[in-house]
């Protein structure tokens, strides 16, 4: 399509010599390009020797990240496995795995590994998946001795998943959406939209399983990937995709800043005991509300609350311990625990009472 990011006359960015040549003559594709660079961005700041896995469910975008880790690994002289997540959701998702690990292999990844999971219900159907999915790549990284596992979420991702976080009003922080640096994991396609890793995938020959549960309205993020962006593109204007992936990268320094801030007040304001959280209402309570809420909503995490669970709501409850104190009982928080106000303290853990 005429103007579409995947048919400019010469790709931007940085080319390795023997892809400038395929590309001016004619042989690939500027999508292909993209994702090999993204892909590239990140795996040249790795020594050689360095072991990273793809998590690849065999549809678009993780296939296309699949290829270019497969291209780009051996010439930084890493080794470059995948990992598929069997969910077990699905009638055929056995099947399915086993498709994706094949396509895996014959890209020249290795190892390839089909780890199949048990998908619990705290948290809803998509947080309990998520949560599944990455104890099983955080499984796999260690059984394989994997530096890094290598993640295909895209700049539309990124967009929806600051929507969801401004749905759930849960502040700055999910606002900022997904990091493309984070521990174990890193995010290669985040700046790229969808439609290059489908590009990429019709133009290297790759076949992507669609799965059924993108289509399926019952779950959030496909409400608002078929539903929600269009309306805003619509009524907006074309960007808005853009828009909100750029905002989530602004948003994430300065959340980073804040929580470095938290950070080293907790180290003082802070203090572990027998299975409770401690924290001090003297120091709180002269903070900023950015900074005490930060400690706070940290110190729930640490007495066992799951962020996915854990809203601005109930950081504002425990957050009314420290600045409007009326004599009140427990706050209660997701995972059965609990805050309250004791002897100057604020005690979060599971059995505790005002």
């Amino acid at each position: 399509m005429p103007g579409s990011p995947d048919s400019t006359a010469e790709p931007p960015g940085r080319w390795a010599a023997e892809e400038l040549v395929e590309h001016r003559r004619g042989k690939l594709h500027p999508a292909v390009a993209r994702t090999r660079e993204a892909v590239r961005g990140v795996l040249s700041e790795l020594p050689p020797g360095t072991t990273v896995l793809v998590a690849c469910s065999g549809g678009t975008d993780s296939l296309a990240l699949a290829a270019a880790t497969a291209f780009e690994a051996p010439k930084l002289k890493l080794r470059a496995g995948a990992v598929i997540v069997d969910h077990g959701l699905q009638a055929d998702s056995a099947q399915t795995a086993e498709i994706a690990a094949g396509q895996c292999r014959s890209l020249g990844l290795d190892p390839v590994q089909v780890r199949a999971v048990e998908v619990g219900s705290e948290g809803g159907p998509e947080g309990a998946a998520r949560v599944a999915r990455y104890d099983a790549l955080r499984d796999a990284a260690d059984e394989f001795g994997a530096d890094f596992v290598l993640l295909a979420h895209t700049r539309d991702d990124q967009a929806e998943t600051v929507l969801l976080g401004l749905a759930r009003g849960s502040g700055a922080r999910s606002l900022a959406g997904m990091a493309a640096v984070a521990g174990l994991l890193r995010r290669p396609f985040l700046e790229l939209p969808r439609a290059t890793t489908a590009a990429a995938c019709v133009a290297s020959g790759l076949r992507p399983w669609h799965d059924p549960h993108n289509d399926d309205p019952q779950f959030t993020r496909v409400r608002v990937r078929h539903e929600v962006l269009p309306v805003l593109e619509g009524a907006l204007g074309p960007g808005v995709v853009e828009a909100l992936a750029r905002t989530a990268g602004l948003l994430r320094a300065d959340a980073d800043a804040l929580d470095m801030l938290a950070a080293e007040v907790a180290e003082t304001a802070v203090r572990r005991t027998d299975g409770e959280v401690h924290c001090d209402v003297g120091t709180l309570e002269s903070q900023p509300d950015a900074v005490r809420t930060r400690v706070l909503r940290q110190a729930a995490l640490e007495a066992g609350c799951r962020a996915t669970d854990l809203t601005a709501g109930h950081v504002a409850a425990v957050d009314a311990l420290v600045t409007g104190w009326r004599g009140q009982r427990w706050i209660d928080l997701p995972q059965g625990i609990r805050a309250a106000r004791r002897g100057g303290f604020i005690v979060l853990g599971p059995d505790v009472t005002g």
